[in-house]
């Protein structure tokens, strides 16, 4: 029960799978409307070194995952499957001097994003079993979905935790590893599951990647995949991103930037593996977790992941090292950003888990990227809290 309720939580949150266990259900005919939620937090302390010295924080903040409310429409019409989903995702943070206040930008009157409400769903979509599914609206993207839903600090913290400025969220593994796919405006179309495979492709918002102020043409994702049950169930998969530039009113260089990635997990057992790469040209910086603006121009950028979990009754046990690297285009030289996650997430029943994590992550390379050009940065996260699903 506690294992099908935080999956399908999660998934309602990140894809929006409906049918959450924990969700309120309100049914007039053919029409329901599912209500769902997340919330979690957690204490933090951090250790940053870089060549100015070294400096301690400590924060409470939310963990990879904002809080999260969904509404979840679903009814039939003329032999098609109709959902439509609402997602609001707020954070517990605020970085105010005043308590209780979100603080102005320089006295701009503008917010800032750390305790705002993040619309991350908004989308309708429509098919069946026959024809496969179209999606118009925003919702995850597709280019490095299935490897941050595989993480597991996805229930926890993991790495770039700025404890003395707390977000709505932290990166869990993102940039050491893989890069974010965000949530984005989309036409997609999913194929009908066809024995285990499926596949999305789809046209998204196009980004000015470099600042040209011209974006004629919107981005491609694409993803497939094969998932298999049994002994030992699996999900191999792969996935390319692609989208033009333009040179604009000043002629801006030009090019296209592109990414492929290939993942695959599997469980033997109480224990499962996670293998994944990625590689991108024109993305942006890696290292930092960014896509869709490249101010470097057209760098080469790389990763992967390895990550191991095994579960001892209610309590799982995992270790995850990613390493993003960043080249070419106006850098300098070779920049990495390295980390690794030990984690442990305990099911105190079927609505809370518990969760414990260290995470060390190394930034290095010429152009120091991660410490506003102060030399190599070394980071040291302890954090310890929890999430509720319903």
């Amino acid at each position: 029960m506690q294992k099908t309720l935080i999956a399908r939580a999660i998934g309602v949150a990140l894809i929006a799978a409906s049918g959450c266990a924990g969700a309120v259900s309100f049914t007039e005919g053919d029409k329901t409307l599912d209500i769902n939620a997340t919330v979690n937090g957690f204490y933090a302390f951090r250790t940053a070194e870089d060549d100015r010295g070294k400096v301690n924080n400590s924060g409470i903040t939310n963990g990879l995952l904002p809080g999260w409310i969904n509404f979840v429409f679903t009814t039939k019409a003329e032999g098609l499957d109709i959902k439509a989903h609402v997602g609001f995702a707020p954070g517990l943070n605020n970085d105010s001097s005043v308590v209780g206040l979100p603080i102005s930008k320089s006295g701009s009157g503008r917010q800032d994003p750390y305790s705002q409400i993040d619309v991350r769903n908004l989308y309708f979509q429509f098919g069946n079993a026959d024809m496969g599914t179209v999606k118009i609206g925003r919702d995850i993207g597709l280019f490095g979905q299935k490897v941050i839903l595989a993480d597991m600090t996805l229930l926890g913290m993991g790495g770039n935790t700025n404890a003395s400025i707390p977000y709505n969220t932290t990166f869990g593994m993102i940039g050491h590893g893989y890069m974010y796919t965000g949530f984005q405006p989309q036409i997609t179309y999913s194929t009908p599951n066809m024995s285990g495979f499926s596949a999305s492709v789809g046209i998204f918002q196009p980004s000015d990647f470099i600042g040209s102020g011209e974006t004629s043409s919107p981005g491609v994702q694409a993803i497939a995949s094969y998932d298999w049950q049994g002994n030992n169930p699996g999900s191999v998969w792969a996935g390319l991103l692609h989208q033009s530039t333009d040179e604009g009113l000043s002629n801006t260089k030009t090019f296209s930037a592109r990414g492929f990635e290939l993942g695959a997990k599997m469980a033997f057992g109480q224990f499962e593996a996670l293998a994944y790469g990625f590689n991108g040209k024109g993305l942006g910086l890696s290292t930092v977790g960014a896509l869709f603006h490249s101010p470097n121009g057209e760098t080469d950028s790389s990763g992967y992941f390895l990550q191991g979990t095994y579960k001892f009754g209610a309590t799982k046990v995992g270790l995850n090292y990613g390493e993003n690297k960043d080249k070419g285009g106006t850098l300098t030289g070779s920049n990495k950003f390295r980390g690794t996650t030990l984690g442990v997430y305990h099911t105190l029943n079927k609505y809370i888990t518990l969760v414990a994590e260290y995470n060390q992550e190394k930034a290095s390379g010429p152009d120091a990227i991660n410490s506003g050009g102060n030399g190599d940065l070394k980071t040291r996260t302890i954090s310890l809290g929890g999430i509720v699903f319903f």
